[in-house]
């Protein structure tokens, strides 16, 4: 955009002259997004070359901080064995059973408190006090209660999802503009109809991104509670590795993590994306 100043005598008249962006939009953008997928791939791919210089060079000790290539050599190795994947599937098959309990537990009482003050008045000081503990804390009342296995894993993660998408539920429905609703009762809709044309539509967008942050926490926390009381999993990989100094595998299960976690939050901005076309999109995606 170029902004030209013709001085006269008694006025100034400024011109606005159309840019790139008015002029060819589609081509701005493509550019623009081109420029945020190499930005994106870059700088990690800097930060894994740089590492990998730093141990074939010997400015870090390879044995405790093993090469990138190392560390994908031996990975590539175990999947084929097939020694990677039942840690890999204990930990997804907890973070998917943990995930769905605690989302849903989560957002029907998210909607209810928000809609219905008398319970939030009854619930939300009990469910404050909760939320501020730690929930590895929580561990060992789980174990009681469900004994060694699978029970413990899954409740662990699932009181976690249940906090954060409760929070953002009962928030978001808190936040919809009493305009919507008085327009939803002068129409004289129903509850049902009051839900679903008003409160859902307007409450759906917030509500996904609290579910977004819980995906990633899950995870967060299903790696942690492994590492305290499983036998398998990509947390009991990371940290029975480490104990017995094999760092190459103990970086293998960090890596399988990460991409664990990417792609679970990817997936529920993408489940987001598809519920909710008429919310603004992030990363930039706005054209405008």
């Amino acid at each position: 955009m170029t902004l030209t100043n013709h001085s006269a005598p008694r006025e100034t008249v400024l011109v606005r002259r159309p840019g790139p962006q008015e002029l060819r939009p589609q081509r701005t953008y493509r550019r623009r997004r081109a420029l945020e997928a190499a930005l994106a791939l870059a700088v990690p791919a800097a930060l894994i070359l740089l590492w990998q210089l730093a141990a074939v060079q010997g400015w870090i000790d390879a044995r405790i901080y093993p090469a990138p290539g190392t560390i994908l050599a031996d990975g590539w190795d175990r999947a084929l064995a097939g020694e990677l994947w039942p840690d890999v599937w204990a930990t997804l098959r907890r973070v998917l059973a943990g995930y769905a309990v605690g989302a849903v537990s989560g957002y029907a009482l998210g909607l209810l408190m928000g809609s219905l003050a008398l319970v939030r008045a009854a619930l939300e000081p009990l469910l404050d006090a909760l939320y501020v503990v730690p929930k590895l804390a929580l561990l060992p009342v789980f174990l009681n209660m469900f004994g060694l296995g699978e029970g413990p894993q899954i409740a662990l993660v699932a009181a976690t999802v249940f906090f954060f998408v409760w929070i953002s539920t009962m928030a978001a429905v808190l936040a919809v503009p009493a305009g919507h609703r008085d327009a939803g009762r002068v129409f004289g809709a129903s509850p049902w109809q009051m839900f679903r044309h008003v409160l859902l539509p307007a409450s759906l967008p917030a509500v996904l991104v609290g579910a977004r942050i819980a995906a990633g926490v899950a995870v967060l926390v299903i790696v942690a509670s492994e590492q305290i009381a499983a036998a398998d999993g990509l947390g009991h990989l990371i940290f029975d590795s480490r104990a017995l100094f094999q760092n190459d595998v103990m970086f293998v299960g960090i890596v399988c993590v990460a991409v664990l976690g990417v792609l679970f939050s990817e997936l529920v901005r993408l489940a987001g994306r598809f519920l909710t076309p008429w919310a603004p999109r992030d990363r930039g995606r706005s054209r405008s």
